[in-house]
């Protein structure tokens, strides 16, 4: 502010200025900055499907949404109205993907993300399914390299890159501060990004969710530390001062849900603009999210946030949406944000995923002190119907004729007809934990690896968070028996993990479906297996930790031919939690994530015998071969599949 004197105010006077006309002629505007952000792209070029502003939205009436050519209309038309404008992501950007994305080593998913506009990203944890090695790949380009050092045939198809037979790699920075290398000391990836606007600087910090290593394949992660996400932020503050930085963004790969408070009257009927119950969990405890910006430097501006594929707008001028239907009422906006370690209300946003919406944030920043000092945020619709966006993707086809080119080289593989069913199995887990998609992934991989020479396996386990939604499922359109193509089975089943059969003695098995549960051997969270045809167990939720397995009967079933045929006597492998013969030897099949101590099932890294088998889609695609016609269809409630196989004990 310019101070007035006598002697100014009288030169001021000769020349017909007064004390306002001065303060403005030194005082300069604020600077207005747009910032787009979006997380949990996955790969998903094509739409996703409906959605809603809020869960009472009727089905009928949500519009379809995202898509790679729609998010980029939207960017270009929210970037027409302020020229400084920042595109952003939260992580998993990558991974996870449907096959017109994952066939093509999740090319198509990083040059349409080019072409979008991203310019930062912090790595999520998906960004670690193929390991450090592919991800460094990926944000450098060049082709995918086979084991005999040859260029794989869908690498490098180029249609969104430079030229045919390339590919750029990404145009962004995946940013990551708290994720070291071991070897060296120093971060995987740059710790944060910065750009100037006016001649003002925001930095953006990347973070990665810290409980990555356990739960991506642990080879992927080796020689990296994945360090406490707030520790490593405001470690980074007094770096970013000394540069002039006061603007700071936090894009991390971390995230909570809108949960209804017990006797608030609220629904879960979430808005996308809404922050219900601030983000704490349904008992009252902070969430994830919440825990992590309870300890950020007050330096923190706004943080943008993932993971958990929930919308929210945690900002100050968020909404709480009443009901359960679409007569809901709409409570008077509240100042909300999370509290950093201050008590500062931070604003804190996420948009869903698979680009079924956008996070725009307008912040004014002082040009003298360099703080940002308001923030506005709207989650957007990525909405397909909208007339503007649709004439400007008529006027500028280039991301819309990737996708189309990408979608035609994967067309002859996503649309071949590979088994038929008579019923949905949903990837939606019952009370004791078991889900039907799978049961059949378990039962396709027991399949795979039951003949003596691939590896003699007589029980298979399917990890849960690797049944992808919605699991085998028509379209809404179609009608049961239903053909499931190989795009059906791969968006089940998209992380293309190895299977692996092990020997484990009885105690170990009882160990590892011990570790199922929060609180035994280091497992932080419940991982009900899935299980295989011939294999029950029951569980007990109030029984401690390593005492919760209360019976394992196992009756040998051939699964490789149908119906399944037993085989032999019912083997009574644990009794009300006694193991009864510890020493007994079984062979176990599981994925190559699980095999090596993936989801924490650290137990399976004491297998012996180890013996490596097909690919998991391709075993599935061979157990559903067998059911191709509708007069042979799959039948989810046949009773050869001895369901349940998962019971909850009182």
């Amino acid at each position: 502010m310019l101070k007035t004197t006598p002697l100014l105010l009288a030169l001021m006077a000769a020349f017909g200025l007064n004390a306002a006309h001065a303060v403005s002629a030194v005082q300069p505007a604020p600077i207005k900055v747009k910032i787009i952000g979006f997380n949990d792209y996955h790969g998903t070029l094509e739409t996703p499907g409906s959605f809603g502003k809020n869960t009472a939205v009727p089905s009928a009436q949500r519009p379809a949404v995202g898509g790679a050519e729609y998010m980029a209309a939207y960017v270009a038309q929210m970037k027409a109205t302020n020229p400084n404008t920042v595109v952003v992501g939260a992580g998993d950007f990558i991974g996870a993907s449907p096959l017109i994305s994952a066939l093509f080593f999740d090319e198509p998913a990083v040059e349409t993300l080019n072409k979008i506009g991203v310019d930062f990203s912090s790595v999520g944890n998906h960004e670690f399914d193929k390991g450090k090695d592919e991800l460094r790949r990926l944000q450098n380009g060049g082709c995918k390299l086979g084991a005999n050092g040859i260029p794989e045939a869908n690498s490098c198809k180029g249609f969104g890159s430079s030229a045919p037979g390339t590919f750029d790699g990404a145009k962004f920075k995946w940013l990551s501060a708290n994720v070291i290398e071991t070897a060296t000391g120093r971060t995987l990836l740059p710790a944060y990004g910065v750009k100037s606007f006016g001649g003002v600087k925001i930095a953006f910090i990347g973070m990665t969710l810290k409980g990555t290593p356990g739960i991506v394949t642990p080879t992927g992660v080796a020689g990296l530390a994945f360090n406490d996400e707030a520790d490593s932020v405001n470690a980074l503050i007094p770096k970013l001062r000394a540069q002039g930085i006061e603007s700071i963004v936090v894009l991390i790969h971390q995230g909570g849900f809108q949960n209804a408070a017990a006797g608030s009257g609220l629904s879960n009927a979430s808005d996308i603009n809404g922050c219900l119950n601030d983000l704490k969990n349904p008992d009252g405890s902070a969430s994830e999210i919440a825990k992590v910006v309870a300890r950020f430097d007050n330096a923190v501006d706004l943080v943008i946030s993932g993971h958990t594929h929930a919308a929210y707008n945690c900002s100050k001028n968020t909404i709480d949406v009443t009901g359960s239907n679409a007569a809901n009422t709409v409570s008077t906006p509240r100042a909300t944000g999370l509290p950093n370690k201050t008590g500062r209300l931070i604003p804190v946003t996420s948009s869903s995923a698979f680009g079924r919406a956008m996070t725009e944030v307008d912040l004014t920043i002082d040009p003298i002190s360099r703080d940002v000092t308001t923030v506005s945020a709207n989650n957007r619709l990525v909405d397909r119907s909208d007339a503007a966006i649709n004439s400007a993707i008529a006027n500028n086809p280039e991301v819309k004729n990737v996708v189309l080119a990408y979608k035609g080289a994967v067309a002859p593989i996503a649309g071949q007809v590979v088994g038929t069913i008579t019923a949905g199995m949903s990837n939606a887990a019952n009370n004791a934990g078991e889900m039907e998609a799978g049961d059949l992934i378990a039962d396709a991989q027991l399949q795979a690896t039951q003949p003596a020479a691939l590896g003699g396996a007589v029980m298979a386990f399917m990890n849960a968070g690797g049944v992808r939604s919605p699991g085998f499922v028509k379209p809404a359109a179609a009608s049961y028996p239903y053909a499931l193509t190989y795009a059906d089975a791969f968006t089940v089943q998209p992380f293309g993990n190895t299977l692996v059969t092990m020997t484990l003695t009885a105690q170990q098995l009882k160990d590892v479906l011990e570790q199922q549960f929060a609180g035994c051997k280091g497992q932080t969270a419940n991982r009900v297996m899935q299980s295989s045809n011939g294999l029950k167990y029951s569980w007990s939720a109030a029984a401690p930790a390593c005492a919760k397995i209360q019976n394992v009967t196992l009756t040998p079933t051939d699964v490789t031919v149908y119906p399944p045929v037993v085989t032999g006597a019912a083997d009574n492998i644990v009794i009300n939690g006694v193991v009864q013969n510890p020493a007994k030897t079984y062979r176990v099949t599981v994925n190559n994530f699980t095999a090596t101590g993936g989801d924490g099932f650290t137990v399976l890294l004491g297998g012996s015998n180890v013996q490596g088998g097909a690919q998991d889609i391709d075993a599935l695609i061979a157990y559903l071969a067998g059911y191709k016609s509708a007069a042979n269809a799959y039948n989810p409630g046949s009773a050869v599949l001895n369901k349940p196989r998962i019971t909850q004990a009182p």
